[in-house]
């Protein structure tokens, strides 16, 4: 996929620092301090124009998201959804997802949402899959004993591949749907990517995995 470069994207960013966060070193270990709150943390790798972390913003008040995202032009669409709303429990990072440690201490992060991530399809490429072994231990460092990874996509084979690496890392496979739109599950808020893809009729597969890290 072909960015547009958005010449403005930095600047917009920079005026919004409420909510877009420039810094997000300096809030390592305190992100419930820039909250105001000891609510929940929930993090989504990979954000784009941000429609479904704002949904889920608006649905559960009482959960605080944080939105990443490595492209400025991308993020700052969903920053404008952010600002028009005003969601006081939501704060984007423009950021690689490969630094989350940097960014998050050690069990500070309920739960990571990945949402149609590049697929990276040729195998000199695995390494940079999101579900790949090095990205599930950073995950697992920064979520809580027992964290959850919630995991969509239209591509079956990112799919497959994805559910063989939380099995092999040793996740636990909670849900698995191989069909969600014609499943029974509820509350799904759906991504640009997922709206554009279930138009055309493509399934979008979904599954939720658990860190069995739990402390006995």
């Amino acid at each position: 996929m072909r960015l547009r470069h958005k010449p403005w994207a930095s600047d917009f960013l920079a005026e919004h620092s409420q909510y877009a966060i420039a810094n997000p070193t300096l809030y390592k270990g305190k992100w419930n301090e820039l909250f105001g709150n000891d609510n929940p943390i929930h993090i989504e790798v990979g954000t784009g124009k941000g429609q479904f972390i704002v949904g889920m913003a608006q649905q559960n008040p009482e959960i605080n998201y944080i939105g990443i995202e490595l492209f400025d032009s991308v993020i700052v669409a969903a920053l404008q959804k952010v600002v028009d709303l005003q969601l006081p429990n939501l704060k984007l990072l423009n950021v690689n997802a490969k630094d989350l440690a940097e960014f998050f201490d050690v069990e500070e992060i309920d739960r990571v949402y990945l949402n149609f991530s590049d697929p990276w399809p040729k195998t000199r490429h695995i390494k940079r899959r999101l579900t790949y072994k090095s990205f599930l231990a950073l995950y697992e460092k920064i979520l809580k004993k027992g964290g959850e990874i919630h995991f969509k996509t239209d591509n079956q084979g990112l799919f497959e591949y994805s559910l063989i690496s939380f099995s092999e890392y040793g996740l636990m496979l909670k849900y698995v749907s191989l069909d969600l739109h014609n499943s029974n599950f509820e509350g799904n808020i759906m991504t640009e990517y997922e709206e554009k893809f279930s138009e055309k009729g493509q399934r979008i597969y979904r599954v939720e995995a658990k860190y069995m890290n739990e402390e006995k």
